[in-house]
């Protein structure tokens, strides 16, 4: 595939995130930390409006979108932070752009967003061009 910068790539992570998904993540991550599955803790305890995604979760669903993009083959780096949080229901989209071609090198940056725009991940991965 031929990189040029400034070339974006959208694509729909998940369309109204449901809770069995962040309970089915808890399982399969073994993080049971109860701000992601107990509605009582989340927010009588914790003071949140309620229960919200594991930010490695959101990450796991952005790599998704660079690896059906570049190939997992080609993917050499992948990393961000978490910016918000993502609750149920949230539409997550992913945004990923062309920074530079170097030497054999494709480097991006990526950014994913709910459904109101507000960034939710924020990162960064490169790929064997």
């Amino acid at each position: 595939m031929g990189w040029n910068v400034g070339d974006t790539h959208e694509v729909a992570l998940v369309d109204d995130l449901k809770r069995t998904q962040i309970v089915q993540y808890a399982g399969a991550s073994g993080d049971y930390n109860p701000l992601h599955t107990d509605e009582v803790f989340a927010t009588k305890v914790a003071g949140y409006p309620t229960v919200f995604a594991h930010g490695m979760l959101t990450m796991g669903m952005t790599g998704r979108a660079i690896t059906d993009l570049v190939g997992v083959e080609s993917l050499t780096k992948f990393g961000g932070r978490f910016t918000s949080q993502v609750f149920p229901g949230d539409s997550l989209t992913a945004k990923v752009t062309v920074e530079s071609v170097d030497d054999g090198v494709v480097n991006f940056t990526v950014s994913t967003t709910n459904q109101d725009g507000k960034e939710v991940f924020s990162g960064y991965a490169a790929a064997k061009a």
